[in-house]
């Protein structure tokens, strides 16, 4: 088994990022490396920290954004789970994801918030049906390319209350339901 990932940074190099992650800020002049890159996108933020009722106060007091929050955990998916460490959690991003927290930030502009999920990110497992741009597979490929012909009441729920639907997760294939003795995690679609 090779000690490096396919993007050339060894399994040393990840692991020494929780060291990098305090000093972040002194990377700056490193920014040209792939582990500094890396480094700044994962390390620790006021984000990664915070609950929703901090977010909501944040957003209500017009110091934050939803389109903040969403693109902040765009960049940590693409940094954690699409590139670096590569974990794989998270099979598909909502393409309409910004259009979506651009729309619930006018409606709070305009003084209406739905609750106080109202612009917050959330993932959802791939097996739960979202009539939109995403896949609804239970991680299948044989259910790739069959669209919902409506949200799942928890998606629904979801979006009435104001929810960014961010992406999906990986699972293993149909939640495991293949077999009684079926190998957990993984998937088609997933990996």
């Amino acid at each position: 088994m090779s000690d490096h990932t396919s993007t050339g940074i060894s399994r040393r190099d990840v692991l020494k990022l929780g060291a990098l992650a305090g000093e972040t800020a002194s990377l700056t002049p490193l920014a040209t490396s792939p582990l500094a890159a890396i480094a700044a996108a994962t390390a620790p933020s006021d984000f990664s920290e915070m609950t929703i009722t901090q977010f909501q106060a944040l957003m209500g007091s017009g110091q934050m954004r939803s389109t903040d929050l969403v693109n902040f955990y765009l960049r940590r998916i693409q940094a954690l789970d699409q590139g670096g460490p590569l974990v794989n959690s998270v099979i598909e991003i909502n393409p309409d994801a910004q259009a979506i927290a651009q729309q619930l930030d006018t409606e709070r502009q305009a003084g209406h918030v739905r609750g106080p999920l109202h612009g917050v990110p959330v993932l959802l497992k791939d097996n739960v049906d979202t009539h939109d741009r995403m896949q609804s597979a239970a991680g299948s490929l044989a259910l790739v390319g069959t669209p919902p012909a409506h949200d799942a009441t928890v998606a629904a729920n979801l979006r009435a209350a104001g929810a960014v639907i961010l992406g999906k997760t990986t699972l293993s294939e149909w939640a495991n339901f293949r077999s009684f003795y079926s190998t957990s995690c993984w998937s088609g679609r997933g990996g």
